[in-house]
């Protein structure tokens, strides 16, 4: 019977701090997500600023040549783009805004700097655009470094919280 007990008792302790670790991850994602985007960013200034390519094949550099699953956002935005050959970029960027949201946990500011750029692609010369892909790489800075600050506390947080949830159960179930 105690056997039974014990087996229990770490089974509950194992699940709470599964779950509490995940939990944690998921402040850890917009940090990374962030560092990833950044890169991609840099990948597309480079294709625009230094190769004379059109867009959709810009774009679809960045996804292939791109760090992490956003960079498949860059192919989506292509697709959407050639497929219903649209004039403005912009409205393909924002199609993908509850996409940023909800798949890499990006927060509305992040995702407004994002939109910023769909705002300012091929409307502008390569001086401006370089000027332009600068300062949103600079926002794009701050914002990681929130998110970094803010994944610190609540990743050990959580995980601590998971840990601490299932002694507790553990203590109420003796």
């Amino acid at each position: 019977m105690g056997y039974i007990k014990l087996g229990f008792n770490i089974l509950i302790l194992l699940f709470s701090s599964i779950i509490g670790f995940a939990f944690g991850d998921i402040y850890s994602k917009r940090a990374r997500n962030l560092l990833d985007l950044k890169y991609c960013i840099r990948v597309l200034e480079s294709e625009i600023i230094n190769g004379i390519i059109p867009l959709p094949e810009a774009l679809e550099n960045v996804s292939l040549k791109g760090r992490g699953s956003i960079a498949l956002v860059f192919k989506e935005i292509m697709d959407d783009l050639v497929t219903n050959q649209r004039e403005d970029i912009y409205q393909s960027f924002i199609l993908h805004k509850d996409v940023l949201k909800g798949r890499y946990g990006l927060s509305d500011k992040d995702i407004e700097v994002f939109l910023f750029l769909g705002k300012i692609l091929g409307k502008t010369d390569k001086r401006d655009q370089e000027k332009n892909m600068g300062f949103i790489i600079s926002q794009i800075d701050n914002h990681y470094m929130e998110a970094k600050v803010e994944s610190e506390k609540h990743t050990k947080l959580y995980r601590s919280l998971g840990v601490l949830v299932g002694l507790g159960l553990i203590i109420i179930l003796i």
